[in-house]
């Protein structure tokens, strides 16, 4: 097997590519990179022309472009996003985008089933965020804990303490790496947690770029340059002063896990089923709520995987029957700018009465009252009956995540992804 991809790099103030050579089972990365974010657009091109005549190449001998999608600065991400698409365009290409903190989790020293948390700087006090967890041996290499999110720095420690539980964090595991240039330009604000250790990997690679998008290629996941496009977590990034002083900064901020809101009121305007009551859940509820989940689902969650979310803190609800049996329950968790809803169950012998629609409803109705822009999920292409449920709902799917859920017989099924908008609630002044 032979590949020969260009990779490029400029969410940051650094500009880089590198050329990435796959033959006969051996791979080797040349690297070319400048300082100086003002000049990626005059260097970019020139810097991968060399790198190319270096080994004897021209622009037809590549095989794939992979660049650094993001989270960064506007301007660099455009940068690397055009390039890309105007030789993939000319060179009928494959194009791999690559997020740019797993590019920094791939470069820290995290060994097996180790968790690393990326902190990039994305100025005005606020950072780009994501955690990934390094597979163990004969796992996928990297699984992705937290999309990439925007959070102000001083919320980070505490964000971060209360995510610990959640990933499984504790005297006995392996501390978590803290990768990122974040961690210095806020180190006042960004005190680490107990748990954790400082990371040397500061800023993506080029060159890691380039390995994930081969790892990447080899899975077949490349997209058409036309759907090739940064990945923004932030959306505006001026404010007015009367903005600026009501907390403006962001897109919106991340909110740091708390205990469980109360609820929003009536669930989208449904009206409760008669009979049931909606609370939310404790951890005198984790043993209903597993009977359900297990008795619906052919992988269903674990009694730690509830218990885990309800440490984080993550919004979950129960609906109850008059005598106190749980007939139905939902966990979400809310992202910057959407709900994800993990996880939702009618007890089996209660489905097609309309509870998934009003436990549906009551997920929608609290993301809308927090200002969050959709509610986003995951299911099996092979659970049908459930894409029936949401394509009732309104959701509609965005896309898809290969190998997302284990299978039978140690196999993996993708995930589709749907996502439905919300009416936003304003609040009130």
């Amino acid at each position: 097997m032979m590949l020969n991809l260009l990779a490029l790099e400029t969410s940051s103030s650094r500009c880089g590519v590198a050329l990435l050579r796959l033959c006969k089972g051996e791979v080797q990365v040349t690297l070319r990179e400048h300082e100086g974010s003002q000049e990626h657009a005059e260097r970019l091109l020139p810097m991968a022309d060399a790198l190319l005549a270096e080994a004897g190449l021209r622009r037809a001998d590549l095989g794939a472009v992979a660049f650094g999608q993001g989270p960064g600065g506007f301007t660099g991400l455009r940068v690397a996003c055009g390039v890309t698409q105007g030789l993939a365009f000319a060179l009928d290409l494959p194009v791999l985008p690559v997020v740019s903190h797993l590019a920094v989790a791939s470069q820290s020293t995290a060994g097996p089933g180790q968790v690393v948390v990326v902190a990039l700087d994305a100025r005005m006090e606020e950072v780009y965020l994501a955690a990934y967890r390094r597979g163990a041996a004969g796992e996928a290499p990297w699984q992705t804990l937290v999309e990439p999110l925007l959070m102000p720095a001083a919320a980070v420690p505490d964000w971060l303490a209360a995510m610990l539980p959640a990933w499984g964090v504790d005297e006995t595991s392996l501390p978590v790496r803290v990768a990122g240039d974040a961690w210095e330009a806020y180190a006042g604000q960004m005190a680490l947690p107990a748990l954790c250790e400082r990371d040397p990997a500061l800023r993506p690679g080029a060159d890691a770029v380039a390995r994930l998008g081969l790892a990447a290629w080899q899975r077949g996941e490349t997209v058409p340059a036309e759907l090739a496009a940064p990945l923004y977590v932030r959306d505006k990034v001026a404010f007015t002063t009367a903005e600026r002083a009501e907390g403006a900064g962001g897109n919106p901020r991340a909110r740091v896990p708390g205990p469980a809101a109360a609820a929003p009121g009536p669930a989208g305007g449904a009206a409760l089923p008669a009979g049931m009551t909606l609370s939310p859940m404790t951890r005198g509820d984790i043993d209903a709520v597993l009977a359900i989940e297990t008795a619906v689902q052919a992988f269903p969650w674990t009694a730690r995987n509830i218990q885990d979310a309800l440490t984080a803190g993550y919004p979950a609800w129960v609906l109850r029957e008059a005598g106190g049996a749980a007939a139905g329950f939902y966990i979400a968790m809310h992202a910057p700018d959407v709900a994800h809803l993990l996880v939702i169950a009618v007890r089996r012998d209660a489905q097609g009465g309309g509870l998934g629609r009003y436990l549906m409803a009551h997920c929608e109705a609290a993301a809308a009252a927090l200002g969050l822009e959709g509610v986003l999920l995951e299911v099996r292409p092979s659970n049908e009956q459930a894409q029936r449920f949401y394509a009732r709902q309104g959701f509609k799917q965005i896309g898809l995540r290969r190998g997302y859920y284990p299978a039978a017989h140690g196999g993996r099924e993708d995930a589709r992804v749907l996502q439905k908008p919300l009416a936003v609630v304003e609040r009130q002044p």
